[in-house]
């Protein structure tokens, strides 16, 4: 089993410096050389057995059972080798990618019942957990850092600003957010612009989290939060804006996404759309995380969406590229995580607290070292209804920074 480890380990690795001990002690070294070099360890010939089988689920869960381990650094280290090699697959694994590419329909078809379920399955764990790691605010989104050195509090509130500005929110606007996780954004809106904001999510525990966060500001009033599905919500709205939800939707219901928003949005109204996307063409979601992180979850190419919204009379007014904001958020979350890594295991155990830390540091090297982005795409239904360039924006966020003082939470530091 160790020379066939060897062989297939060290014609994929062809970049960094990493090091692997068998499970029978034996000692190869995989790499140029190049880079800090990395130590690891199977302690198993079952866990050797599966990465060979099925590398991109097994890695991650032999981890999470404490059978592969790195002996220095950290999974974020030994994963920024992995996942830097020039191909993005070793080639014996690249049979089962074909199988899955197939199937992907399938396991992404989120009709009602479902996407609620997968909502759950992510959204609804024990809320102490993201307050270990997220900002003050409980934004789980990437953030805007408009400059080095930012803080992930500051950088999140960026993200909300520049969201805002974008859609051009008027006071008394009629505002949809889909996807409205803890009520951060929804609660921003209502409190910096004046408008009448209304949050869906599927997720009870989210819900419950924005309710109370509303009533707490006095915003109940600006700000109400339901647990709706988009599909089924009344109309019309003014503004429509949807930060991470997107990638919870599935191929198959693109089409039915921007139908049902165009029929929700008036005719003078714009829309913002914030999602994960790829650089690349279509893909399938790793394994790894469709099991254990988001199951029915797919990051789009653009070249998957364009066509959805032209299909719904929607005009595409702006696309904005967000290159590694969202490595630098990761990054943020991972430190911070790690920083109150024992609360975690209170919470769980060891094994959901090493698969949490998988889950953080491979998305982080997927943005950081492959060919994950971030799109922002601005919508209306005619043209002329937003400015012609896009001077507006730097006005329109000088405008909300004078609007947020003294109506932002406290700052939360990693550790806290």
């Amino acid at each position: 089993m160790e020379r066939l480890l060897r062989y297939f380990l060290q014609r994929f690795i062809r970049r960094g410096a990493i090091t692997f001990t068998a499970a029978n002690g034996e000692k190869f070294a995989c790499g140029d050389g190049t880079g800090a070099p990395i130590f690891a360890r199977f302690l198993t010939t079952d866990a050797e057995q599966r990465v060979l089988r099925n590398p991109e689920l097994a890695l991650g869960e032999i981890y999470m059972e404490g059978s592969f381990v790195v002996e220095n650094g950290s999974i974020a280290d030994a994963l920024a080798i992995l996942m830097d090699q020039p191909e993005v697959l070793p080639r014996w694994a690249k049979l089962q990618w074909l199988l899955r590419y197939l199937g992907r329909h399938l396991r992404q078809f989120n009709w009602r019942g479902r996407a609620k379920n997968n909502v759950a399955h992510h959204y609804d764990l024990d809320g102490r957990l993201y307050s270990l790691f997220l900002d003050a605010d409980k934004q789980y989104s990437c953030a805007y850092f408009e400059q080095p050195g930012m803080t992930l509090d500051d950088a999140q509130l960026a993200k909300k600003r520049h969201v805002t500005a974008k859609l051009l929110v008027r006071p008394a606007d009629r505002v949809l957010d889909i996807g409205s996780g803890w009520g951060g954004l929804g609660l921003y809106l209502a409190e910096t612009t004046g408008a009448n904001v209304t949050g869906v999510t599927l997720s009870a525990e989210q819900l419950q989290v924005s309710k109370a966060r509303a009533a707490e500001k006095n915003l109940a009033s600006s700000a109400s939060f339901l647990l709706e599905d988009y599909r089924d919500i009344p109309g019309p709205f003014d503004r429509i804006v949807s930060v991470g939800m997107f990638e919870h939707v599935g191929v198959d219901f693109y089409d039915t996404y921007f139908k049902r928003c165009a029929e929700l949005l008036t005719d003078d109204g714009v829309m913002l759309l914030h999602s994960i996307g790829r650089s690349d063409g279509p893909d399938v979601t790793n394994p790894w995380i469709a099991k254990y992180i988001f199951p029915g979850g797919y990051i789009p190419a653009l070249s998957e969406v364009m066509p959805s919204i032209e299909r719904a009379g929607l005009l595409v007014c702006d696309i904005e590229i967000l290159r590694l904001h969202y490595a630098e958020t990761l990054k943020a979350w991972r430190e911070r995580f790690m920083a109150r890594w024992e609360e975690a295991v209170q919470l769980y155990d060891e094994r959901f607290a090493r698969m949490w830390e998988f889950y953080l540091a491979c998305s982080e090297m997927a943005f950081r070292k492959q060919n994950l982005m971030n799109f922002q795409i601005q919508l209306t239904k005619r043209q002329g209804v937003v400015p012609m360039t896009r001077d507006y924006l730097a006005q329109e966020e000088a405008r909300l920074r004078r609007a947020e003082l003294g109506k932002q939470p406290r700052l939360q530091m990693a550790g806290e």
